[in-house]
Parts: C-alpha cells; structure tokens; sequence
C-alpha cells in the first residue's frame, strides 16, 4: 500500500470517490483484520474494538497514521495465525454479536478474502487520486 499511496495528501486520502474513501479502506482493513483475528482466537471484541469500528468511516488520521495501523494489525494478526494448530481448523467460531457459526479455517479465508477485497480497492482509489489531483 505505501508504494501505490506514495505521495498523496490527507485530504485526498479522505476524499470520497464512488461513496467510499481510500482512507475508509485503509482504516477498514486494519479493523477487520483485527476483529477476525480476535473471533479467530475464540475471543469476543473489547469495547475499544467496538468503539473503533463506529468510527471507521471517520476522516482525518494521515496516511501515515493509516499505513502504521494497516502493518500493526497485520502484524499482529499473522502471530495469532502463526500460533493455530492444523488440527484445530474443523473447531467451531462464532462471530459478532449474533455469533454467527464457523470454523477456525472458515474464518481464515473469510479473513484473507476481506482483506483482499479492501486491498484491492484501496490501490484502485489511490490509482484513481492520482490521475484526477
């Protein structure tokens, strides 16, 4: 991400282009992955999770700020991956509020796939920021 988000500005990091902004994108990543890797662990969400995802599509950190949060949790998150045992893959997880069930693998690919989606359009926003600045 911070080869495609070299260069651009807060503010054009906050604009917003087909309803969303690239820094949404980017705040969004770092959240999810930070909440699935916390269903992944078997664990509920801290009220400072929840009071983060409220505030998401919230302006104003630089893309610096968003670009630490994206690696932190990245990070972080592939430590807990590090620490799953193959054997524990079929084991149930439930997540959110209404415990929705699946399995520990279900969560790792619904957690790359997200991922992956939001990454894809975040590099498409910050190709678009760039041509139209």
């Amino acid at each position: 991400m911070a080869k495609h988000t070299a260069g651009l500005e807060t503010a054009q990091v906050w604009r917003v282009l087909g309803g969303t902004s690239l820094g949404f994108h980017l705040k969004h990543i770092a959240g999810s992955v930070d909440r699935l890797s916390t269903y992944l662990a078997g664990e509920q969400l801290t009220t400072v999770q929840l009071e983060a995802l409220r505030h998401e599509s919230e302006p104003g950190a630089s893309l610096s700020v968003l670009l630490s949060a994206v690696e932190d949790r990245l990070s972080a998150c592939e430590e807990r991956l590090r620490q799953i045992s193959p054997g524990s893959l079929a084991e149930p997880r439930s997540v959110g509020r209404r415990a929705l069930p699946t399995t520990v693998i279900g969560l790792i690919v619904h957690l790359a796939e997200h991922t992956q989606r939001h990454l894809g359009q975040a590099v498409v926003l910050a190709k678009i920021l760039r041509q139209t600045s």
